[in-house]
């Protein structure tokens, strides 16, 4: 009799080991479709595309409107997804910005930073990352598989302007932490110079705080639900979000980088921007723009962030 109370004990134990296993395998794939999968997304904020006098940013966004864009293409660096950018000349330069979209962002979301390197003299090359805007893909990488796609940017960059090209790679939101993703890499000579703004530490820390701040979820069950969703874009992806590390790459980098953050970023909290700017081993400023939240520090301060990247870039790039 006792031994049959210990088994089914036991049975119901791992009956409710199983359920439990069950239940968070379940809710880490629902999460890794709300995170992974492109789509529209409920916590994001739609911005109107109508252009209005009373945007501090009306003027940028109104030329790149009217800008002629060239549609450049090429195949994503692991050979599975054609890629399109646009590219937009400034007379006969030799600099070109790289501009690096963020989450669910298009080239076409960027016309105020083309607006911006344009206005410095820079050709700009900005790009829709993998499965976002007119670039193919299945899933969303948060910066580390559109580290490569970057890289092979700058090199058909290089082949159809010239070897003569001197190269500064901007990013804000998840393009600022491809771009410091990027920085870890092998680069071409002619890359000079980095800008990121309101990039995050790594893939895992910024899940984890979206996980907290979007669905007010405690300590547990968040982290082990985290480490289950990582697994699944181990899977799918081909990394776990640990391993996508803004600030192991940036000790891999020599290269001057500017840090712009808000210093009212909830999205992307504003404290990971000093641990960022801590790691890199280059020339570096950092700029936490005041009253500013999330990728609204140009809007907030258009001429100071105008004259921070302006006096930036003169030191590297001539």
């Amino acid at each position: 009799m006792q031994k049959l109370k210990h088994k089914k004990l036991w049975l119901s134990s791992i009956i409710i080991i199983l359920l439990v296993c069950l239940l968070f395998t379940g809710a880490g794939y629902y999460f890794f479709r709300v995170a992974c999968v492109p789509g529209k997304k409920s916590f994001l904020s739609s911005s109107s595309k109508v252009l209005k006098k009373t945007d501090p940013l009306y003027h940028e966004k109104k030329w790149f409107k009217a800008a002629a864009k060239q549609k450049w293409h090429i195949e994503s660096a692991d050979e599975k997804f054609k890629l399109e950018a646009n590219f937009i000349p400034y007379k006969n330069s030799h600099k070109t910005a790289v501009v690096l979209p963020g989450y669910m962002d298009t080239k076409e979301d960027m016309g105020e930073y083309d607006a911006l390197f344009h206005e410095l003299g820079y050709n700009t090359l900005t790009p829709d990352p993998r499965a976002q805007g007119h670039s193919e893909g299945h899933y969303i990488g948060y910066g580390w598989p559109e580290k490569d796609d970057v890289k092979k940017w700058m090199s058909y960059l290089l082949e159809t302007k010239g070897k003569q090209q001197q190269v500064v790679v901007y990013g804000l939101s998840m393009g600022a932490a491809t771009a410091m993703m990027t920085s870890g890499l092998k680069l071409p000579h002619q890359v000079k110079a980095f800008i990121e703004d309101c990039g995050y530490t790594s893939v895992k820390d910024e899940i984890e705080h979206e996980a907290g701040v979007l669905y007010n979820m405690p300590a547990f069950p968040r982290f082990p639900l985290v480490e289950i969703l990582s697994g699944i874009n181990k899977i799918k992806v081909g990394y776990f979000m640990g391993a996508a590390s803004s600030v192991q790459q940036l000790h891999k980098n020599h290269r001057p980088m500017l840090f712009i953050h808000g210093s009212q970023d909830n999205f992307v909290p504003t404290k990971m921007v000093y641990p960022n700017y801590k790691a890199t081993r280059g020339p570096k400023e950092i700029w936490v723009a005041p009253k500013a939240k999330h990728a609204q520090s140009f809007s907030k301060h258009r001429q100071e962030y105008k004259r921070r990247v302006a006096a930036f870039l003169a030191k590297y790039i001539r």
